[in-house]
């Protein structure tokens, strides 16, 4: 099992309000967990931070190789609720920090088995013999597509596109969309920021997780989304079973 990261803050912001951490378990078992705040001034920072930690700090300090399905997902549901209670607890106590929140996906890969979280637009991916989305985004454009309102192909240059539905921290609580599957051998799993996936291409995210060796592939997906205009901030985490 190897765990590779790597964050950027793209062309056009001036803070970068990703946060991004992973660990390795034991030899079969990865972990990461990204966010991506938003708030004015350094709120979006500090919801991201904030979760990022509590999130990271929870699922390593108390996860236990003897843990069954139904622990795992319990502990990564338990951990994003955490997190959104602390933030949302910071954002109605004061008044720099009012309507800040963040996306967070988590990923923990135990073996030939992933379990996951998320909330907002963040996404995982599975790739293995392809990349497959495992994530929803929680977005209004997703909505209007399911809705049959408009076309994959109309969603990515939609004026609402950033638009997220789900947020860690814009309410007293947060339901996480959980996801387990079995990944099989040499599997890989890929989380992401809008920032990269609004700004690189699956088939390109495909041929470089594919062509190059783990620990280069998440600054080689950074490269290539500031390469296509870097419009945001950019993290990616990669695990590799």
């Amino acid at each position: 099992m190897k765990v590779f990261s790597g964050t950027n803050i793209g062309l056009s912001r001036k803070e970068n309000q990703d946060r991004v951490r992973t660990a390795l378990m034991g030899d079969n078992i990865g972990f990461a967990v990204i966010c991506d705040g938003m708030g004015g001034q350094n709120a979006g920072s500090e919801a991201s931070e904030r979760a990022v930690n509590i999130v990271y700090e929870r699922i390593t300090k108390v996860f236990r190789p003897d843990y069954d399905c139904n622990s795992i997902r319990n502990l990564l549901i338990s951990s994003v609720t955490t997190a959104n209670s602390v933030v949302y607890d910071m954002a109605i106590s004061s008044v720099e920090m009012s309507g800040m929140g963040t996306t967070c996906v988590a990923a923990l890969v135990f073996g030939e088995k992933l379990f996951a979280v998320n909330v907002g637009d963040s996404r995982l991916y599975l790739i293995n013999h392809e990349l497959r989305q495992v994530s929803k985004d929680h977005t209004v454009v997703m909505r209007m597509y399911e809705n049959g309102e408009i076309t994959k192909e109309q969603m990515k240059n939609h004026p609402q596109r950033n638009y997220i539905t789900k947020a860690v921290g814009v309410a007293p609580s947060v339901t996480p969309d959980y996801f387990e599957t079995d990944i099989g051998e040499n599997a890989a799993v890929l989380l992401c920021t809008d920032g990269l996936s609004n700004y690189c291409d699956e088939s390109d995210i495909f041929q470089i997780v594919k062509k190059y060796n783990s620990e280069e592939v998440p600054e080689l997906l950074i490269r290539k989304a500031l390469e296509n205009g870097g419009g945001d901030n950019i993290t990616a985490a990669f695990i590799k079973a």
